[in-house]
């Protein structure tokens, strides 16, 4: 994820960085720039069609799309940025439910219950990076110490690493109930921590695994490719050459706005513009440490 300051307008003006939409964009840009300047040419020096009295209804077309494919581009950087901010929400539920735990925890064990402790306080930063790594469909072997605890399960071979460290946490506290370590009260209270693990995973799954509608998508990509297209037709009656820059730009607008809608609508990648879950992962690191230690 990239952090600025949004109050710095030279850096945001004049910048260009690795995610900016531009160099996507470039190859098609300039591909626009010589479509359109060879329109402009056949126009003025061939066709000569602006000397019709109907050349300038041409354009009119393009104002009435031009309300047509805002609205759409408005709905679908709205439904993206949502799934962002969604799965901001998530991460950050799961940041406060994780030192909600180590507190619980840290309250209600007893002292001599140090191997418990332990065993908390890596196995609770250990789902955020196991859910971090299996969003971003990183096939990894995870370990939690030089010592296996054998509450958990052995990882070899298996593909929802999450399922199974959640399963291990709610096995050890219920093994610490077994021993009476904790009572059935302290038990209940546990629970909605326990449950908001896997909550959480599941809702961060469906954002994954449930893009936008392929016919959706598709169709807007068709819907800016030929808006683009069309306009040197019109415009090169009245702008000549100017048509080259005007529908350059129009285009570059359009279809970076797709683009960026596109980045963000998966949250959960390794894009610039995606959630800094590394850095999240690290934060409640440092906090159950600092809580159960």
């Amino acid at each position: 994820m990239i952090f600025y300051n949004p109050k710095d307008w030279y850096l945001s003006i004049f910048r260009f960085h690795k995610a900016d939409t531009f160099r996507a964009l470039l190859p098609l840009l300039l591909f626009i720039a010589l479509y359109s300047a060879g329109i402009v040419y056949l126009e003025t020096q061939y066709l000569k069609l602006s000397q019709s009295s109907n050349a300038r209804n041409i354009t009119i077309m393009h104002t009435l799309l031009g309300f047509a494919i805002s609205m759409l581009l408005v709905f679908r950087t709205n439904t993206a940025y949502d799934r962002w901010w969604e799965g901001r929400k998530l991460w950050g539920n799961l940041v406060n439910n994780s030192r909600n735990l180590a507190i619980k925890m840290n309250v209600f064990l007893p002292e001599e219950e140090s191997g418990s402790r332990s065993f908390f306080k890596q196995v609770i930063p250990l789902f955020a990076s196991a859910l971090q790594k299996h969003l971003q469909k990183e096939s990894t072997r995870l370990e939690l110490d030089e010592k296996p605890h054998p509450e958990l399960p052995d990882f070899s071979g298996v593909q929802h690493v999450p399922n199974k460290v959640a399963e291990g946490i709610i096995n050890k506290v219920n093994q610490l109930y077994k021993q009476k370590s904790i009572s059935a009260e302290q038990f209940i209270v546990l629970n909605n921590e326990l449950q908001s693990f896997m909550d959480i995973c599941g809702a961060c799954e469906r954002i994954k695994n449930t893009p936008i509608p392929y016919s959706y998508s598709t169709f807007i990509k068709k819907f800016i490719f030929i808006y683009a297209i069309t306009m040197p037709l019109g415009f090169a009656f009245n702008l000549g050459y100017f048509t080259v820059p005007i529908t350059t730009f129009i285009f570059y607008v359009l279809a970076s706005l797709e683009l960026i809608a596109e980045e963000i609508e998966d949250p959960f990648g390794k894009d610039s513009n995606d959630l800094p879950m590394q850095k999240l992962t690290d934060t409640i690191k440092g906090n159950v440490s600092d809580i159960l230690s």
